[in-house]
C-alpha cells in the first residue's frame, strides 16, 4: 500500500483516518526513493516498450522488490517526461530551420498578433 508520513498541520491531533480531508490535519504519502539498480532497469524496460503491463509488470515489480503500483507509476511519470522530451526536440528542430521562431524580448507586431489569436481551453 501507500506508505503514510507523520500527521502534518498546525494541530497536533489527527482526525480519525487518513481519508478524511477537512480538518488542520492532512496524512502526506512517502515519496519512493528508487536505487540506482532500479532505475537502471526500469529505463532499460521502457527502451524496450513504453507501456508495461499484466504479468510483466508484476513479475518486474517482483524483480525489483517494488509493488505493482510503484511500478505502474513510474512508467506513467516515465513516459510524460519522454513526451515533454520529444516535443522540446520537435520544437528545437523547427526552430533551427526556421519555422517556429523563438520568443525573444523585441519581438514583431506580427508575432504579438499570433500570440492573441491562440486557443486556450478551459
Amino acid at each position: 500500500g501507500l506508505a503514510l508520513s507523520h500527521c502534518v498541520g498546525a494541530n497536533s491531533l489527527c482526525p480519525a483516518g487518513p481519508w478524511r480531508s477537512g480538518g488542520p490535519c492532512k496524512m502526506k504519502r512517502v515519496r519512493t526513493v528508487f536505487k540506482p539498480e532500479q532505475l537502471e532497469r526500469l529505463e532499460q524496460e521502457f527502451l524496450k516498450q513504453q507501456y508495461m503491463v499484466g504479468t510483466e509488470r508484476v513479475d518486474l515489480a517482483a524483480t525489483l522488490h517494488l509493488t505493482e503500483t510503484q511500478v505502474k507509476v513510474w512508467f506513467q511519470n516515465r513516459r510524460i517526461k519522454w513526451r515533454k522530451q520529444s516535443m522540446e526536440q520537435k520544437a528545437a528542430k523547427l526552430s533551427q530551420f526556421g519555422v517556429i521562431q523563438p520568443a525573444t524580448a523585441d519581438s514583431t507586431d506580427i508575432k504579438d498578433h499570433e500570440e492573441d489569436t491562440v486557443d486556450v481551453e478551459l
